[in-house]
């Protein structure tokens, strides 16, 4: 303080009164200060301990486990034996012939649902195990002679006594399958070095391309429709190789955009360049950038070909031309060509794509309106889905090959809320403790005994993950109501599509040995009928097959008493972790025959 003059001013003793109060005051302040932090220090330990208590007592109050009435399911009729309810030819009439809508997913409204049990052909016995199964397998388990008959001088099966035999032949491989991928490989030598993982067979016949190449480390998803004679689906799981029931029509197939690494059709007679090319749009939209289009039959080769055809010289050169044309457009060059076989390469960067921008050139680019990885009931549209810029890594030439791949945190898991690389690592790490743990408690796993396998609601696929070298393989299942994390499961090099677990999935009675969930019921029973689910199951499961059910406690117990009603054998088990709050189902299914006492 400065007096007027603005020198340092004395004061004197009057001043040490004022001093004296104040240090009273600020003794007092912090005594009352430190009470309240030792009170609150206090508190809060004893609340921690409270909450400590709380949290470790066994006494704490649970919800009771749900409980549902015992039910014994009737069988269906011997007539419903290979019972697609969503593309079931007995409903096609109800439908539109225009670009084959008829063949598309259709399942029946809730009131027409079946509420019985799929039952197996006469005769029907387990079916033969990998490796051998791809050669052949029982006449009785795919009673259908139809192929037989039709394509008997294309060589892809015949009937031998108890058997049908899968020679490898085809319309488009006629020395076997085998000489026709050794040629394919010639063209294509990213297909020896991991480079090409996921493939797709768009009308597949009995899946021989996709059998070869399991061999040759590339996994193949085998596509084509439910046919009223053909079966090409059936035959193709029953040999133990990757197919799916599916159609390129007027909605997009079950995957997210750049998928696979290649995709391929040998003669299956789908007319690329009709209706503004919009099949030929729906393969380039899930094809990765820098992935191949492998097309073998017409018009490739016409020149010396098209006799056989049934056509034109001429007619054939302009098929092949517009086919030019059209691919050049979605930045597709052509890579190599010999023979029948031809291939093209999809632009791995998106400069070519700038001549969209272009008013008045077709097909356009899409807008923004439509996500390019929705793909569960979206309509095709006839735009080009010009891949992200942003997402470099997941191109063909920058994505690890296989195997490293399978463990490399995959660039697309930003795109899901909470994905990381350090939640992508814990779910490995999980899955191979747990797979660890069924290993224990289904000594089958991992063995020539189990061969198609379904992860039912997975989330980075994980689970196929962890049982890759098994002799085995994995559809991974991921909901159409949930994060789409399908991306990410093929970035790793595996396999998998989108499906609603509240309808049918789209493949034949008695396709997979295994069905593995997690928590499914917990996620979406508030959508899902149980029991819809449960018969559903037991509709695609191999007659002593393996159901492994991981839910919650309170799910457990009615799970239980639906799958006793469908004839089905289970046992509880503790989780790895044995937690009250989660078990493991364990259950297996029935080998009966149809009474066909009544048509129900």
């Amino acid at each position: 303080m400065k007096s007027k003059d603005g020198k340092p001013g004395q004061h004197g003793k009057p001043r040490v009164v004022p001093m004296a109060i104040t240090l009273v005051l600020l003794c007092g302040f912090s005594f009352y200060l430190g009470g309240i932090f030792c009170s609150e220090k206090e508190k809060v330990e004893i609340e921690t301990k409270d909450v400590s208590k709380a949290v470790s007592s066994p006494k704490e109050p649970s919800v009771a486990p749900l409980q549902v009435k015992s039910t014994a399911f009737p069988e269906c009729s011997s007539d419903y034996q290979d019972y697609t309810p969503c593309t079931d030819p007995r409903r096609w009439k109800k439908y539109g012939t225009h670009r084959l809508t008829f063949m598309e997913r259709h399942c029946p409204p809730v009131f027409e649902r079946k509420e019985c049990l799929v039952p197996p052909p006469d005769g029907y016995k387990p079916p033969i195990k990998w490796p051998k199964s791809r050669d052949q397998c029982w006449y009785r388990n795919v009673p259908y002679d139809w192929i037989n008959t039709q394509k008997s001088n294309q060589n892809w099966l015949r009937k031998d006594g108890e058997k049908f035999l899968f020679p490898g032949g085809g319309t488009m491989f006629p020395k076997g399958v085998g000489a026709y991928v050794d040629l394919m490989q010639d063209l294509i030598p990213e297909m020896k070095d991991g480079t090409i993982r996921t493939a797709i067979d768009t009308g597949c016949g009995v899946a021989s391309w996709g059998g070869d190449l399991l061999d040759r480390g590339i996994l193949t998803v085998s596509l084509a429709p439910r046919d009223n004679h053909e079966a090409q689906v059936q035959f193709a799981l029953e040999r133990g190789i990757p197919a799916i029931l599916g159609i390129i029509s007027t909605q997009r197939l079950p995957f997210p955009s750049n998928s696979f690494d290649m995709a391929h059709c040998s003669r299956c007679l789908i007319p690329w360049t009709e209706f503004g090319g919009i099949y030929l749009l729906e393969v380039h939209r899930i094809l990765r950038p820098g992935g191949f289009w492998v097309l073998s039959g017409p018009p490739v080769n016409y020149e010396n070909r098209w006799r056989g055809w049934n056509t034109t010289v001429e007619e054939q050169k302009s098929d092949y031309e517009k086919l030019e044309e059209l691919l050049s457009s979605l930045c597709f060059k052509l890579y190599n060509k010999k023979d029948d076989i031809a291939v093209w390469r999809k632009a791995s960067d998106n400069s070519c794509y700038s001549k969209l921008a272009d008013p008045d050139v077709y097909p356009p680019k899409c807008d923004d309106s439509l996500e390019p990885d929705a793909a569960w009931y979206t309509p095709l549209r006839p735009c080009v889905v010009v891949p992200n810029a942003n997402i470099k890594k997941s191109v063909m030439e920058s994505i690890p090959k296989w195997p490293q791949r399978l463990h490399a945190t995959p660039e697309r898991i930003s795109d899901v809320h909470g994905g990381n690389a350090n939640a992508f690592k814990h779910d490995d790490s999980k899955w191979k403790l747990r797979v660890k743990h069924y290993k224990k408690i289904l000594p089958g796993l991992g063995t020539d005994k189990i061969r198609n396998v379904m992860d039912m609601n997975t989330v980075y696929g994980g689970f196929a993950a962890a049982l890759i070298d098994d002799p085995l393989w994995v559809m991974n299942v991921v909901s159409s109501y949930s994060a789409n994390t399908l991306p990410v499961v093929y970035d790793r090099g595996l396999i998998g599509t989108l499906h609603d677990w509240c309808e049918a999935f789209s493949t034949y009675p008695r396709t997979y040995d295994l069905l593995h969930l997690d928590g499914l019921f917990t996620a979406e029973s508030h959508r899902c009928d149980m029991k819809y689910v449960l018969l559903e199951m037991d509709r695609i499961l191999r007659p002593t097959g393996y159901a492994v059910i991981r839910e919650s406690s309170y799910f457990v117990d009615a799970i239980a008493t639906i799958a006793k009603g469908m004839r089905w054998t289970c046992r509880k088990e503790e989780t790895e972790y044995k937690v009250d709050k989660e078990k493991i189902l364990v259950c297996q299914k029935k080998l009966w025959y149809s009474s066909d006492q009544s048509s129900r």
